[in-house]
């Protein structure tokens, strides 16, 4: 759960990052009497890109698994009306019921989890 909540930091911050009006692409230079800060400050506007890049072409991976598996999700419980909110037991187990049980001949075969 920590790993999913680092990376889902580490994607909002790319896309805000990327979002910003900073980022616009065009010439915007100003005038500088420094030449070096101007190229200093050129190599770190590119060097900020890079970072950013990098960033978007880790996170994107990632936001396909999230996809499918926000799919699976869904098609698993479909109406999410139909449960109540999920209950977290003492001993750590995590609960969730259905509003109206499935009748015997509705309930899913297969194996059950314990």
């Amino acid at each position: 759960m920590k790993q999913i909540a680092k990376t889902a930091a580490v994607a909002v911050l790319a896309v805000a990052c990327l979002s910003s009006p900073l980022l616009a692409e065009g010439d915007v230079t100003q005038p500088s009497d420094n030449p070096e800060l101007s190229e200093g400050a050129e190599l770190l506007n590119r060097g900020f890109q890079l970072l950013l890049e990098g960033l978007a072409n880790e996170v994107e991976p990632m936001a396909d698994k999230w996809a499918e598996g926000w799919a699976e999700l869904i098609e698993r419980f479909s109406d999410m009306n139909a449960y109540y909110p999920p209950e977290t037991l003492p001993n750590g187990d995590i609960i969730i019921r259905r509003r109206i049980p499935l009748a015997p001949d509705d309930a899913p075969l297969g194996e059950t989890d314990l």
